[in-house]
């Protein structure tokens, strides 16, 4: 008997592979009865880390967003699956234990059925609590491993995590190859290696296309007996983002795997709405790169995503740079020359930082730190200059286990600065908070909602909510997108760079820096929070 290999939509990683914003909740409304008419899909992915953040930054309420994108998949008896990111939970920095359990008492009876569970560091420490958690809650619970090519990530490392969580009781096993750069044969034998030791436990493969690998990966973990594959639909499939589900179901017919009907009228439907999404609004923060594959992420191994994220970063600081380089007398640099070079420090910064897998927010960390080493490097100072708060909290353990070692420049870069490196339970550095935000609740006279899910949306994403409850979210968004609309010949060109004052004085060269120098901090400060680095300050200036 044929195999049976079965769909999963991810229309929530459609759009965050390819800009800042996800549909409006009508929109997803709109599409929801298009998506499932395919006939194809068993599973689709809807909400999860930086869904919520989303919804708040322009101005919607999350939890009617979830409930109400959720129900209509419910009733055609298609599973929805939300993405979290271990102690991160739904945010960029660890979450204290108590608001990670409320997550999933909320989000099933939101309406999703299963959390796919993730660390950047495949810490199976930080897992543990994921899976009990998600249990409970009465949702399945799918843990992913996150995906890297590098000497210490081998089968057999990747096999001890599924040892561990699997005792914890997960019920899936997800490949989370968010680079796309995991190799199909290595993926073959994983996946091979998890059905012969738990014939139980189902896989699903997760893998991004930017590099090129993921129809071959897709076909080797099928034949090593893989049971779910993630697929997209055009206009966002290929590129930086997943390949599309009508090249992947011809290709497993033709090798044998029993597949469902595809309603082509029904894809070219979801096709149609997604592009007209994009041409609302959503289309103004999407990076046209990201709709291009790229062999060069083979070898930094970043996320698909991270491209226009990446280059967006380049383009904010290319005018400071080489003003900087001609203040010093140096020949200046294209952005292509930048873009060469921030990939060889990633390369270079990576396994000196212990091979954190490139995922949200590790990937962020490391390409952050690359991207300071090289604005530091071309003003003349020393690497490791500017390391933000986060990226230290990974390198001092309190995030969870490094999969390497660090190099010794970095330990001992850490004990100058008398910072400890921490041992413990990464959960325990993280008390509990929810009590604490139930006042604030009573204080600022909120209902904390159904099922407590005002409550945890307060205390998952404070800063973001409260903006949201004043209607600064909504104007502010209002703002950014009236920016876009403005006549070309009339708006004011954004400054790519930090600008000089015409009454500046002093030594030029100074000035410069000091310049590069507070777009660093402002970069710093607002990078690695919240949202996954799509567009930073500086650019929209």
């Amino acid at each position: 008997m044929k195999k049976e290999i079965r769909f999963s939509l991810v229309y929530r990683d459609m759009w965050q592979s390819s800009g800042k914003y996800v549909p409006t909740l009508d929109q997803f409304k709109e599409v929801a009865p298009a998506i499932i008419d395919m006939g194809c899909f068993d599973r689709v992915e809807t909400n999860g880390g930086a869904f919520e953040q989303v919804n708040l930054l322009f101005g919607e309420n999350p939890n009617k967003a979830v409930r109400e994108w959720t129900a209509p998949f419910h009733k055609a008896g298609i599973q929805t699956h939300m993405l979290e990111r271990g102690l991160n939970a739904l945010r960029m920095n660890p979450v204290p234990a108590d608001v990670r359990e409320l997550m999933y008492k909320v989000k099933k009876a939101q309406g999703t059925d299963i959390s796919r569970s993730f660390c950047g560091l495949n810490d199976h420490r930080n897992l543990r609590l994921s899976v009990e958690y998600a249990k409970r809650a009465g949702m399945i619970s799918q843990v992913a491993l996150s995906i890297t090519n590098s000497p210490v990530h081998t089968v057999d490392y990747y096999m001890g995590v599924v040892d561990h969580v699997v005792e914890y009781g997960c019920d899936e096993i997800c490949l989370k190859d968010m680079a796309g750069i995991g190799r199909p044969s290595f993926l073959a034998e994983l996946t091979a290696r998890i059905k012969k030791k738990y014939p139980h436990i189902l896989v699903q493969y997760h893998g991004h296309s930017g590099p090129g690998f993921s129809p071959a990966s897709m076909l080797e973990v099928a034949r090593a007996g893989a049971d779910y594959l993630d697929v997209a639909v055009e206009p966002l499939s290929w590129g930086k983002v997943h390949p599309d589900v009508i090249t992947i179901r011809e290709m497993l017919k033709a090798d044998g795997f029993k597949v469902k009907d595809l309603n082509m009228n029904a894809y070219m439907d979801v096709r149609a709405l997604t592009q007209r999404f994009i041409d609302d609004f959503l289309g103004h923060w999407m990076d046209p790169n990201n709709s291009q594959m790229s062999s060069l992420l083979v070898g930094c191994g970043l996320p698909g995503g991270m491209m226009g994220s990446m280059m967006a970063d380049l383009k904010g600081f290319h005018g400071a740079i080489n003003a900087s380089l001609r203040a010093q007398g140096k020949a200046e640099l294209s952005l292509d020359q930048l873009m060469v070079m921030l990939f060889q420090e990633v390369e270079y910064v990576w396994p000196r930082l212990g091979y954190p897998p490139l995922v949200t927010p590790f990937s962020q960390y490391v390409k952050n730190t690359a991207l300071m080493n090289l604005m530091n490097i071309l003003k003349g100072q020393p690497r490791w200059t500017t390391i933000d708060k986060d990226t230290w909290n990974m390198i001092l353990g309190k995030m969870g286990q490094l999969p390497g070692e660090l190099a010794p420049e970095i330990i001992s870069l850490a004990k100058d600065k008398g910072l400890e490196f921490y041992t413990g339970n990464p959960q325990d550095a993280f008390p509990n908070e929810l009590d604490r935000y139930r006042e604030i609740m009573k204080k600022e006279g909120w209902d904390c909602g159904q099922d407590d899910e005002e409550l945890f949306e307060l205390a998952m994403h404070e800063r973001q909510y409260r903006d949201y409850r004043s209607g600064a979210a909504k104007e502010r968004f209002q703002k950014e997108l009236e920016s876009f609309e403005t006549p070309s010949e009339i708006q004011p060109a954004p400054s790519a760079a930090p600008v000089l004052k015409p009454e500046s004085t002093g030594d030029r060269d100074n000035e410069i820096c000091a310049a590069i120098a507070m777009a660093l901090d402002e970069y710093m400060d607002t990078a690695t929070h919240d949202m996954e680095s799509y567009v930073i300050t500086i650019r929209r200036r």
